[in-house]
């Protein structure tokens, strides 16, 4: 079987806002905006972790559907090395916005190239070794169990992503 290969496409834009406070201190807040080219979905934002959320969110949803007729088992494999790029990007996300903001090209090249390859290793887990002849249609009971595992996961996620924020917050 010849892995179908999905594509996601998201429009970033910053924008940098530089103000005094009351005592007179500069400090410089970005804010953002969003797109899912594909689906036109959008979101603002002022906080990265929102970005983050957003893509998995719709990362999330191509993923289900290109799963709609695997089996729970390679349901559970596939979504596994799908959220595999989460936990990289929840740890190192804070860092790679700063190098960002110093050297935007290169670093737009990086996420570009990381974001690429987990999606190959998705498209090719869903696409590799899948006997067709296994293949059943998802009960309503499968389905609700898939969003519940979904639901879990995403919670982890958000709270592995506020540790994250937490120790970033420490750092500075």
């Amino acid at each position: 079987m010849t892995p179908k290969d999905e594509t996601a496409s998201f429009v970033l834009r910053f924008t940098q806002k530089i103000f005094e406070d009351e005592q007179g201190e500069s400090h410089v807040q970005w804010r953002g905006h969003i797109r899912h080219v594909q689906g036109g979905e959008e979101q603002r934002f002022s906080e990265f972790g929102e970005v983050v959320d957003f893509i998995q969110s719709q990362l999330a949803k191509l993923t289900i559907q290109a799963m709609q007729d695997k089996s729970s088992t390679e349901q559970e494999s596939i979504l596994s090395k799908s959220f595999d790029l989460w936990k990289r990007m929840s740890a190192t996300y804070p860092k790679m916005i700063l190098d960002t903001i110093k050297d935007p090209k290169s670093q737009l090249k990086s996420v570009q190239d990381q974001i690429q390859d987990q999606v190959s290793q998705v498209s090719e887990a869903i696409g590799q070794g899948l006997d067709p002849n296994a293949w059943k249609p998802a009960s309503k009971a499968d389905f609700q169990e898939l969003m519940t595992t979904l639901s879990a996961l995403n919670n982890k996620l958000q709270q592995l992503d506020q540790k994250v924020d937490a120790l970033s917050q420490g750092q500075d």
